[in-house]
């Protein structure tokens, strides 16, 4: 078993008041004409100071790959001037789906921690339903993963009204399931 299991840190106050500010930030999308429930923010993992943050942008800006971690990634590291995160740790607001799990891999974040789970996500929309701690488990590059945290006020993104309304028009949406 690779060292990411070994390395558990363990969710914090701090993770939460994190995650706290991520969801108020995220939640602002709901007002406007691109509602999403994705947000992710990157930090110091040592000191906790914001590096960056973004929403997922795959509808306004017409490209897939456009999720809230792939981008707050690109941000960061353009940012920097850097491919490498090492040091950091990202907050998102649902689990990453197998791209941006990969993606963190591959910048080298420390640490991902998120809020509603994919099988919260594909309530709504599709996914592809791999665990990001299964994604960090079968890679070279170590990441802690932990979550969820704030599970069900992350999972109120999905169910505000706008978003509702938003999924209901998106092309790759499929009927809400039941919550078990």
């Amino acid at each position: 078993m690779p060292a990411t299991a070994a390395r558990r840190m363990g969710v914090t106050p701090l993770d939460e008041e994190r995650m706290r500010e991520l969801v108020r930030f995220t939640a602002r999308t709901l007002e406007t004409p691109f509602p999403a429930p994705f947000g992710a923010l990157i930090v110091n993992t040592k000191t906790g100071q914001r590096l960056m943050r973004a929403t997922n942008a795959v509808m306004r800006e017409n490209d897939p790959s456009s999720h809230g971690e792939v981008r707050t990634v690109r941000l960061a590291c353009k940012k920097l001037k850097s491919t490498s995160l090492a040091g950091y740790t990202m907050y998102s607001t649902c689990e990453p789906c197998a791209m941006c799990m990969a993606n963190a891999l591959w910048a080298r974040l420390d640490r991902v921690v998120y809020g509603a789970t994919i099988e919260d996500a594909n309530q709504h929309c599709l996914q592809i339903l791999i665990p990001a701690n299964e994604v960090a488990q079968r890679a070279d590059m170590n990441c802690v993963v932990e979550g969820p945290v704030l599970r069900e006020l992350c999972y109120t993104l999905f169910t505000h009204p706008n978003m509702l309304k938003a999924f209901r028009s998106w092309s790759s949406r499929k009927e809400p399931r039941a919550k078990s």
